[in-house]
């Protein structure tokens, strides 16, 4: 069930950031949908191995490389999504890609990480 939850979260801030983030283009929640799903799928088969390649530089900027990594994975998806464009108007792409990263992360850090997490056994 908690994955279900996460894909709609997941689908409807990538409906959010196409809407409110000038630079993307997606005309129906269905694109939203497969959006979601390439997002998932390049998140779960390309993140571990970009992660564990940049994880030397992750180290050494405190984790800030994590933001090019998530930055790298969020621009595959736009690319890969039918639906999902990067226009680069008013912003070129890549300014418009960060953004978009950059709120894909805080969603996934306060909204679907608590998800993931079993409840303790409270006895």
């Amino acid at each position: 069930m908690h994955w279900f939850l996460r894909f709609l979260i997941t689908a409807c801030t990538l409906w959010f950031i196409a809407k409110y983030v000038p630079g993307f283009q997606m005309n129906t929640l269905l694109d939203a949908a497969i959006a979601s799903v390439v997002f998932g799928l390049v998140n779960t088969i390309i993140g571990p191995i970009l992660k564990l390649i940049s994880l030397p530089l992750t180290i050494v900027t405190l984790g800030l490389f994590s933001i090019v990594v998530n930055w790298a994975l969020f621009g595959l998806t736009v690319w890969l999504a039918p639906g999902f464009k990067a226009t680069g108007v008013p912003w070129p792409a890549w300014e418009a890609t960060l953004v978009g990263a950059i709120v894909m992360m805080v969603v996934n850090t306060f909204v679907t990480v608590p998800l993931s997490q079993r409840p303790s056994d409270a006895r």
